[in-house]
């Protein structure tokens, strides 16, 4: 069985770059060029019979920083803790961390169980009814169905992108065919640039109040 998914520091948005890799215990770990991770993967010295220290798959994303992540912070900043037993749940069955699973409802959402969006797509989560009747959620509006369904497909992206998060979260906002078709981790779609750096400025806020 896999390990618990967990992103090990808080990621820094605001620095435009970013890497994510997984360590050999199955754990995501997120950082930015000034991170002392960082400067551990890139500074790896050769061990004594000249042999260099293997490096895991960083995978590297620029953020399209035309809005602040404290201004995508500020502008979800309803806590959301009524759903945290369901949050909890979710990611203990799915192993994921919880701040990720909070940080997607929050961006998707705004902690509004009944939201519906333009595109149709319904509940915390924002689980569009093709994809809810494929993860067998009966009512998108039950908090719990909705937060497990979608923690359920955010464990089945991050399984198919092995660990990419940033694949992982923009297939969850555009969906696999984008980036699929997608010369980098990131689909050129102005709303899913968006997405993943409010994903992750919001992750970086529950992270930090954790």
């Amino acid at each position: 069985m896999a390990l618990v998914a967990a992103l090990a520091a808080p990621v820094r948005a605001r620095a435009g770059v970013v890497y994510s890799y997984v360590d050999k215990d199955g754990v995501i770990r997120v950082f930015d060029e000034s991170s002392d991770e960082y400067a551990r993967l890139h500074h790896r010295r050769p061990h004594a019979r000249g042999k260099i220290v293997s490096t895991p798959r960083l995978h590297r994303i620029v953020i399209d920083d035309r809005i602040p992540p404290e201004q995508a912070v500020i502008r979800w900043n309803k806590s959301g803790k009524v759903y945290d037993p369901h949050v909890q749940e979710a990611a203990r069955r799915y192993e994921l961390p919880p701040a990720l699973i909070k940080a997607v409802m929050a961006a998707e959402s705004a902690f509004n169980p009944r939201a519906v969006s333009r595109r149709g797509a319904l509940g915390l989560m924002q689980l569009m009814p093709e994809t809810a009747r494929t993860l067998r959620v009966d009512d998108v509006f039950d908090p719990a169905q909705n937060i497990d369904g979608g923690a359920r497909y955010l464990r089945q992206l991050w399984t198919q992108y092995d660990g990419d998060l940033y694949r992982t979260l923009s297939a969850y906002n555009a969906g696999p065919t984008a980036v699929r078709r997608a010369r980098g981790p990131v689909p050129a779609i102005a709303e899913t640039r968006d997405y993943v750096r409010r994903v992750l400025a919001l992750y970086e806020k529950y992270i930090g109040s954790s």
